[in-house]
């Protein structure tokens, strides 16, 4: 198996992969371009960035992990993990990656039960695209790629034997207050914020198989549900008033074995399809929403939004993956997005779009090689006049078609 650990007589695992991505852009998008933009915002074809193309490798995508197999506690066996990446700080040369913590989390297993603390994937919007693209389509509809600290109880429950319901409830780092964005941009006084509270209800269905999930390194059964989150912050407007700010989304997910694999192992001639819908305010804290805020300066509401996409993986082969898929993130009101009573506009994001298709082989069992076209397109609203504007030019959208190739050897 391409992730298969090592462990050493301390029941001490390690892992990972080196991945080299080679990235052609039709646009610039300035250090960062071996991944999509992590706003959503494709530079606009007219604009300066826009008119360029880009050519760039890095190998910042590599990551590491440790894991630990416990003592047992209470009947509970326990785990530890920590696994970094090199994206610390995505402006910086490709030559001169930083650290960046991306899952460092402890967890007690029952039979049933888990219960996991630490920094791991946010509980809303379960689904991540099967891309080559760091970004796995988390700004265009498929808000999952940030990792937040959080507190998380996993129970599954069986309705019969073929049939059971994973029902997930935590509680996570408020993350919309380290993202005030859009036109209230200027609030700095926050009064305070709380916890944000998370779930997902999933019901799996065993009698269809499995089949392969993200990247072909896991194999699913048929699942469908929903998820959802809430948090609350309070802040201070220009004139000193508080105002009360609601963070919420909710959101469909299903996983569908549409050829099941022979022996619940194999990966050849298996077919899966991954589809998933949500609606979100205030949420651009994990791409669910563009911007936080929307409304004037003195009298700011949520911004809301919503995103849906879907993909299908196949291998026709053990180590042949081919994988395509289509996201989308808008807004939902453009009304919301009027220009200012002070007289000036925001440049908005109406919608942003991913579309990707891509090719894997294995060479052995750890090294991978693969090649992947991505479509990106973002359409603006209340566009600005050319050099007003950090997006400048007076197009109203954005597109960039990418060429990447990647090289993995997992370990």
């Amino acid at each position: 198996m391409l992730n298969a650990p090592v462990t050493s007589k301390f029941n001490l695992s390690i892992g990972g992969f080196v991945k080299l991505d080679y990235a052609y852009n039709s646009a610039n998008f300035g250090q960062s371009g071996s991944a999509a933009p992590a706003t959503g915002a494709v530079p606009k074809r007219d604009s300066t960035a826009g008119r360029q193309s880009q050519s760039i490798f890095t190998a910042r995508a590599s990551r590491i992990w440790l894991k630990v197999g416990g003592p047992t506690f209470l009947g509970a066996k326990t785990n530890a993990l920590i696994e970094v990446d090199f994206y610390g700080d995505p402006s910086t040369a490709q030559e001169s990656p930083q650290v960046k913590m991306r899952h460092a989390w402890g967890s007690l297993n029952w039979a049933k039960t888990s219960l996991l603390f630490g920094q791991f994937w946010d509980i809303f919007g379960p689904m991540t695209a099967s891309t080559l693209d760091y970004r796995q389509a988390a700004p265009f509809g498929a808000p999952t790629n940030p990792r937040v600290p959080q507190l998380r109880i996993t129970h599954e429950m069986d309705l019969d034997s073929t049939n059971s319901l994973k029902i997930v409830l935590g509680a996570q780092n408020p993350g919309q207050s380290g993202n005030n964005s859009g036109p209230v941009a200027a609030y700095s006084n926050f009064v305070g914020d709380m916890v944000n509270v998370a779930g997902q209800v999933m019901w799996i269905n065993k009698t269809s198989g499995v089949s392969p999930g993200y990247w072909g390194l896991s194999m699913n059964s048929l699942t469908a549900g929903f998820f959802g989150l809430y948090g609350n912050q309070k802040l201070t407007t220009p004139s000193s008033r508080k105002k009360s700010m609601d963070s919420w989304g909710c959101g469909f997910y299903a996983f569908v074995p549409l050829m099941k694999s022979r022996d619940g192992k194999s990966r050849a001639m298996t077919m899966s399809f991954e589809a998933e819908a949500y609606m979100a305010s205030n949420m651009a804290f994990n791409g669910a929403t563009a911007t936080n805020f929307v409304g004037s300066y003195d009298n700011p509401k949520a911004a809301m939004g919503y995103g849906l996409g879907a993909q299908v993986i196949f291998y026709p082969a053990q180590d042949l993956g081919i994988s395509a898929g289509y996201f989308r993130r808008n807004a939902l009101d453009y009304s919301d997005y009027k220009p200012n009573s002070d007289g000036t506009t925001d440049n908005f994001q109406e919608y942003s779009q991913n579309a990707y298709a891509n090719i894997a082989y294995d060479l052995n069992a750890a090294i991978r090689i693969a090649a992947e076209y991505e479509y990106l397109n973002t359409h603006y609203g209340n566009s600005v006049p050319r050099g007003t504007s950090a997006m400048d030019g007076v197009s109203d959208s954005g597109s960039a078609h990418i060429a990447r190739m990647s090289i993995f050897y997992f370990f």
